[in-house]
């Protein structure tokens, strides 16, 4: 699969933790490439760039096109570190990928047919997603965006297990290798919770009758 997402890097020679929150200060982000038989380099990404491929859905599941020193190199996001207050990208881990090799890859789900199947439209039901991305084994060219669920056949008590998705040919799924009781539940339509007013029960006081009563403690 061609990647859709081009990262210009640069060598990294400083070290350490001064070092890192020097480049921060900087407006970049440390990082560094691992794997497939290489040693590690660490390098150096712009971090507006950075964050502004962060808001696309796919860039942490897809394969990534390094430039780094006049060569380009197909990597996948590993790893990534937050501030914990601020929007800043601490560190990043990218791992090198070799195309004749099975790569595990945590892909998102895209759940539709949810406003219309049986058991919302007609039985006043909820949809209730157990999982929201799935990990998947495939060999680079194989890699997909995302997996599609369709819950537009569902009634109330329904559900999809992981043995239910529709895969495309080369893919499968990880937690199904360790075996049948792997086979966890993605999606399920439930019954609303609804709660019961008594006949008779007495009506919670009124905001009126509370303005009153406070008026009348400042009066006094």
């Amino acid at each position: 699969m061609s990647s859709s997402f081009v990262l210009n890097a640069e060598m990294r020679e400083d070290l350490g933790k001064g070092a890192s929150r020097r480049l921060r200060h900087a407006g970049k982000v440390p990082a560094i490439i691992y794997g497939h038989g290489g040693e590690p380099v660490s390098i150096t990404l712009e971090h507006s760039k950075i964050i502004h491929n962060l808001e696309e859905e796919t860039f942490y599941s897809q394969i990534l096109d390094m430039n780094l020193a006049g060569k380009t190199e197909k990597v996948v996001l590993r790893d990534l570190q937050r501030h914990p207050a601020k929007a800043l990208i601490m560190h990043m881990d990218f791992q090198r990928v070799n195309e004749n090799a099975a790569m595990h890859v945590h892909i998102p789900l895209h759940f539709i047919g949810e406003d219309t199947c049986p058991g919302v439209k007609l039985e006043s039901g909820a949809v209730s997603h157990q999982t929201t991305e799935v990990e998947i084994s495939c060999l680079p060219k194989d890699l997909i965006e995302f997996i599609e669920v369709d819950v537009s056949e569902l009634h109330i008590g329904d559900s999809i297990h992981l043995t239910d998705l529709k895969l495309p040919e080369g893919i499968s799924l990880v937690a199904l290798s360790h075996g049948e009781g792997h086979d966890q539940t993605v999606v399920t339509v439930h019954v609303t919770k609804t709660v019961e007013v008594e006949e008779g029960a007495p009506e919670a006081p009124s905001n009126d009758v509370e303005d009153e009563a406070e008026g009348e403690g400042e009066s006094e």
